[in-house]
């Protein structure tokens, strides 16, 4: 059974940090990419990170870039999403997606929800102002 699963979510302050986890189970990690998105309430949901399967490179959004930074542990089947400098505006569900690349225009992370193949069912962040 193919299984994403979110964790590290939680209740944090501005200006703090927070890990997010994603656990992969029953695909071939390797030949994924992996991307974190988010939904906000009451908004659409919206890409963040994404790290490639073929070579590791690594995409964000401009609102997250030089804030958070998204990596993977292939041994643990794993991807993290570490946050800092969190925002008001961080506040989201966030989701780990697998799928078979990460697209990217003008150098950002630009979300093809269509192409992601497996979803998890998301982490809960809240960041108080």
């Amino acid at each position: 059974e193919v299984q994403l699963v979110e964790s590290g979510g939680g209740l944090v302050q501005a200006g703090g940090s927070l890990r997010l986890s994603c656990a992969a189970r029953g695909f071939t990690f390797d030949d994924y990419a992996i991307g974190w998105f988010r939904q906000a309430p009451g908004k659409e949901r919206e890409g963040v990170s994404c790290i490639s399967s073929s070579d590791s490179s690594t995409y964000y959004a401009d609102s997250v870039k030089g804030r958070f930074t998204i990596s993977s542990d292939n041994a643990k089947n794993t991807v993290y999403l570490q946050m800092n400098s969190l925002k008001p505006e961080d506040t989201a569900v966030y989701y780990c997606a697998a799928g078979r690349d990460c697209t990217v225009v003008a150098g950002l992370f630009h979300p093809d929800y269509n192409g992601m193949d497996y979803w998890g069912k998301g982490t809960l962040v809240t960041v108080s102002s």
